[in-house]
């Protein structure tokens, strides 16, 4: 029996390998592995698809972050509100920032975004940025959390890590806020073969700076003006993105196409809480999540019969070891809490079958 995975990468090197190979060995001929012409490249390109005015390629995603805090002037004293429910990733970076996370609940059980009504509920003094994640593939309510940052004078800062090509009312992922971070991590809807990540803004000034503290605080060599980092994206992971970038739009709508199927297929299941898209949002399916009772079980019983569904994510941010100092009690953000419990992510790929689809539906439905 032939196992149906979560993400088949495989596949998609397939379509590109021979751009990649062919890019790469342009690289290597010429050894110029960092800020290389293919990363100036990509960032014009990705900028450009996302309707941005600046993209500046990174290290990772957790950097970018990171990096569009500090290129803000947050830092020790500040306070950054995000949701509960998202890797940890996002919370890592305001740490390494120096600010303290705010966490808040998700807004309910089937789009799993940060509530905006408990965003205004957690706004204090300190507080100097909102930071929604575009979480499984579609944008959050980012118009009302820009009204309640700029009340404040504040900042909205988008993780847009797993949003590449979503739209909102018409405008991009990346391009809602005052300035976005993304990840290129290998498994999200455009991957690297390797860590990578951007910050995207509008601002030249912030440009500018998130450039030169990604480069160790640097804008001409040995001339650092601030403690920066050594967070940038190499020539190689370049070529690849380019590669699959010039994709992207027609794999994102294989993923929708295999989404609805989902949707249609597992409809007469009534113990499934399948997802929900919002209206005015364009959803890119980076992860097909449905919520299940006894998911444990669940799981253990499609990977026995070969189906390799994942979780994303079984422990909400407050109830992790790392953030135990933030004193959140268990309960706090219920609703986070029990996705955690339920939540189940079904294999999505762009080139998911649909005999693949089928047999997912039909083993989930007999478990259940």
């Amino acid at each position: 029996m032939t196992s149906i995975p979560l993400v088949d990468l495989a596949a998609q090197h397939a379509a590109v390998k021979d751009e990649i190979a062919a890019g790469w060995q342009k690289v290597l001929a010429r050894t110029s592995f960092i800020a290389g012409p293919e990363v100036a490249e990509f960032e014009s390109e990705y900028a450009a698809f996302v309707g941005q005015r600046h993209c500046v390629g990174t290290a990772n995603g957790t950097d970018a972050i990171e990096i569009a805090l500090r290129a803000l002037g947050i830092g020790p004293g500040d306070e950054c509100i995000l949701p509960a429910n998202t890797f940890i990733a996002t919370a890592e970076a305001v740490w390494r920032a120096g600010a303290t996370p705010v966490l808040v609940d998700c807004a309910d059980d089937e789009t799993y975004l940060i509530d905006a009504d408990a965003v205004a509920s957690a706004i204090t003094p300190r507080t100097r940025a909102i930071i929604p994640v575009h979480i499984y593939g579609q944008a959050a309510p980012v118009k009302r959390l820009l009204a309640l940052a700029e009340a404040i004078d504040g900042w909205v800062v988008e993780d847009a890590a797993q949003s590449h090509g979503a739209r909102r009312g018409g405008c991009s992922a990346g391009a809602l806020g005052h300035v976005a971070a993304t990840s290129f991590y290998p498994g999200k809807n455009l991957g690297a073969y390797g860590d990578a990540g951007a910050v995207l803004t509008a601002s030249d000034e912030l440009a500018a700076r998130i450039r030169m503290i990604s480069n160790h605080g640097s804008r001409a060599k040995y001339a650092h003006e601030v403690i920066g980092l050594n967070s940038r994206l190499d020539s190689l992971q370049a070529v690849v993105l380019s590669a699959k970038l010039h994709r992207l739009a027609g794999w994102n709508a294989a993923g929708r196409a295999a989404a609805a199927r989902y949707a249609d297929l597992l409809s007469d299941c009534d113990t499934i809480v399948q997802p929900r898209t919002l209206d005015g949002n364009e959803h890119v399916w980076h992860l097909y999540v449905v919520r299940v009772p006894d998911r444990d079980r669940v799981l253990k019983e499609l990977h026995a019969a070969g189906v390799d569904a994942g979780i994303h994510y079984p422990v909400p941010i407050h109830l992790t070891t790392a953030f135990a100092h933030l004193e959140y009690e268990q309960g706090a953000f219920p609703v986070a809490e029990r996705n955690a419990r339920e939540l189940l992510s079904l294999p999505l790929f762009p080139e998911i079958t649909v005999a693949q689809q089928q047999r997912v539906a039909s083993v989930l439905t007999s478990v259940l």
